[in-house]
C-alpha cells in the first residue's frame, strides 16, 4: 500500500511551472509562459475564467490571501498583481519602484501587507486594501528569491541569491541577517504551528530554508518586543542529492515537503526528521511545492510543465504525528469516519457499510473478534473476516512498536515498517528484501534514498542487522 498515491496531473501550462499555491477551494499555478491558472478542489477543472493573464514576461510566484479571496502573482515585469479569485478581475498593479523582476510575494497573515522581492535586492511593503507602499527596503547583495511571514505577523524573513537569511519586523526594520546557505537561498516557510523552548519557555516557530547546497535547513525563531529577537539553527535534512528549489510546511505542521534539481520530492516527519516518502514521478526539476489547508492533498510543479497532485492516505498522516499523537490515533480515539476512511486505504471498502451501520470506532475495531464479526456483524465471507483480523493484528503490532520505542534504522525506508528480512542495497542503505525487489521489479534503477543510479541491483543479507532486530524484539515485544 502506497502512503502517498497521485491523483491528477495537470499539464495545461506552456513552459516551466514556477509556483503553486492552494486556498480551501482552490489550486493556482503560474509558469514562465506568463500565465496564472485557477482551479477547483473539487474535481481539478479549470475554472472558467481561467488562465489569468496580464503579465508580459514570466510569472515567477503566486500566492492567496488568507480568506482564498484575493490571488497575488508576481513577474519579471517588474509589477505584483492581486486579482479577484471569484471572477479573474485585476484588483491592482503594484509595480516595484526600481522597475526590477520580482521574485517573490507573500501575504501577511492578517491580508494588511503584501511584501514584494525583486531581482535587485528591494524588498516592498504594500498595503493590501489601499495597494499603496507602506514601507521599502533592502539587502546588501543578491537577488530577493524567497518570503514569510511569521504566523503571527510579527516579522518576515527574506532569503537572498547570496545565501542570506534576512529578518524584517512589521515596520521594515533588518532585524538579523546571517549567511545561511552558501550557494544562495531558493526558498523558505514557517511553520503554522508554534513549539516551545528555552527556560520561559517561550514561543518559537520553527521556519524552513532551501538552497543550492542540496539543503534542507530548520530553525527557531522567536520574536519577544521585551526580549528582542533570536534566529537558532536546529538541524540540516538529507536526502536531496543536487539543489533543493522549493519547501513548505503542511498545514499543521508535522510534515515539511521539499523539491529538487534531482527530479524528486521527499515528504519528512518534521519531529523527527525522518523521511516518510519520496516521490520521482517529475521528470526534469522540481520547482514548488504546497500543501493543501484542510485536506490531505499536495501540489508538485516542475520544469516538466505539469503540476501533480498526490493524496495521502490517513496512515501517512498519523506517522506524521508525535508518538503520543500516533497512539492516541491508532486506538480508541479514532472516529467512525476514521475507521470507515482505514477500511478504505486496506481495501475493505466492502465493509464500510456495515461498520458504519452498528458504530464501530478505533475502540471497538480493536476489540473484534472472528465470533463478533461473523455472529454480530454477520459477515459471511471466511476470507474476508480473515483478512480483517489480519490488518487488525498488524495495526496494533504498529502500536506496539511505536509505544515501545523501536530504533528507526529497524524501519524499511519503503514500507517505513519494522523489517524482517533487512538487505544491503549497493546505495549503502538497508531494505526489506521484498519491498527491494519490488522496487527493482519495476524498471527502477535508483536508490529510494538518494535518487542516485544504483551501482548494481545485487542485494546482500544484512544479518548483524536481524540479529540486533530479533534482540530487541525478545527484549521488547513479549
Amino acid at each position: 500500500m502506497k502512503m502517498v498515491k497521485l491523483i491528477h496531473t495537470l499539464a495545461d501550462h506552456g513552459d516551466d511551472v514556477n509556483c503553486c499555491a492552494f486556498s480551501v477551494s482552490l489550486l493556482a499555478t503560474c509558469s514562465l509562459d506568463k500565465t496564472i491558472r485557477l482551479y477547483s478542489l473539487s474535481d481539478f477543472t479549470e475554472l472558467p475564467h481561467s488562465p489569468l493573464k496580464f503579465h508580459t514576461y514570466a510569472v515567477h510566484y503566486c500566492c492567496f490571501s488568507p480568506s482564498g479571496h484575493t490571488l497575488a502573482s508576481c513577474s519579471t515585469d517588474g509589477t505584483t498583481v492581486l486579482w479577484n479569485t471569484q471572477n479573474g478581475q485585476i484588483l491592482a498593479v503594484m509595480e516595484q519602484p526600481s522597475g526590477s523582476p520580482v521574485r517573490v510575494c507573500q501575504f501577511s497573515p492578517d491580508s494588511t501587507y503584501v511584501a514584494s522581492g525583486a531581482a535587485d535586492g528591494t524588498v516592498v511593503l504594500w498595503n493590501a486594501q489601499s495597494y499603496k507602499l507602506y514601507r521599502c527596503g533592502n539587502v546588501k547583495d543578491g537577488s530577493l528569491v524567497a518570503c514569510a511571514f511569521s504566523p503571527d505577523g510579527n516579522l518576515f524573513v527574506t532569503g537572498s541569491s547570496c545565501g542570506d537569511l534576512t529578518v524584517w519586523d512589521d515596520k521594515m526594520r533588518c532585524l538579523h541577517s546571517e549567511k545561511a546557505h552558501d550557494l544562495g537561498i531558493t526558498c523558505c516557510d514557517f511553520s503554522s504551528q508554534p513549539v516551545l523552548g528555552g527556560e520561559q519557555s517561550l514561543q518559537f516557530f520553527r521556519l524552513a530554508s532551501c538552497g543550492q547546497d542540496c539543503q534542507v535547513k530548520i530553525w527557531l525563531v522567536s520574536f519577544i518586543h521585551v526580549l528582542g529577537f533570536e534566529l537558532k539553527y536546529k538541524s540540516a535534512l538529507s536526502g536531496h542529492s543536487a539543489p533543493v528549489l522549493a519547501c513548505a510546511f503542511s498545514h499543521d505542521g508535522k510534515m515539511l515537503v521539499s523539491g529538487s534539481v534531482d527530479k524528486s520530492v521527499i515528504v519528512y516527519d518534521t519531529n523527527t526528521g525522518n523521511i516518510l516518502h519520496r516521490l520521482t514521478q517529475h521528470t526534469r526539476y522540481v520547482t514548488t511545492c504546497a500543501f493543501a489547508p484542510n485536506i490531505p492533498l499536495l501540489a508538485t510543479g516542475s520544469m516538466d510543465k505539469t503540476v501533480n497532485i498526490w493524496q495521502f492516505d490517513v496512515e501517512t498522516l498519523c506517522q506524521a504525528r508525535s508518538t503520543d499523537d500516533q497512539l492516541k490515533q491508532f486506538t480508541e480515539d479514532w472516529s467512525e469516519e476514521d475507521v470507515s476512511a482505514w477500511l478504505c486505504s486496506q481495501g475493505l471498502e466492502d465493509l464500510v457499510g456495515i461498520f458504519k451501520m452498528n458504530n464501530i470506532d478505533g475502540s471497538e475495531l480493536l476489540n473484534l473478534t472472528k465470533e463478533s464479526l461473523a455472529d454480530d456483524l454477520k459477515i459471511e465471507s471466511l476470507g474476508l473476516r480473515n483478512k480483517l483480523l489480519r490488518k487488525i493484528e498488524e495495526l496494533m503490532s504498529k502500536v506496539k512498536s511505536i509505544s515501545s520505542g523501536m530504533p528507526d534504522e529497524f524501519i524499511c525506508p519503503i514500507t517505513r515498517e519494522l523489517m524482517t528480512d533487512p538487505v544491503i542495497a549497493s546505495d549503502g542503505y538497508s531494505y526489506e528484501r521484498e519491498a527491494m525487489e519490488r522496487w527493482i521489479s519495476k524498471k527502477k534503477r535508483t536508490s529510494p534514498m538518494t535518487n542516485l543510479v544504483l551501482p548494481s541491483l545485487v542485494l546482500t543479507p544484512n544479518r548483524t542487522l536481524k540479529m540486533a532486530i530479533n534482540r530487541w524484539l525478545e527484549t521488547h515485544q513479549k
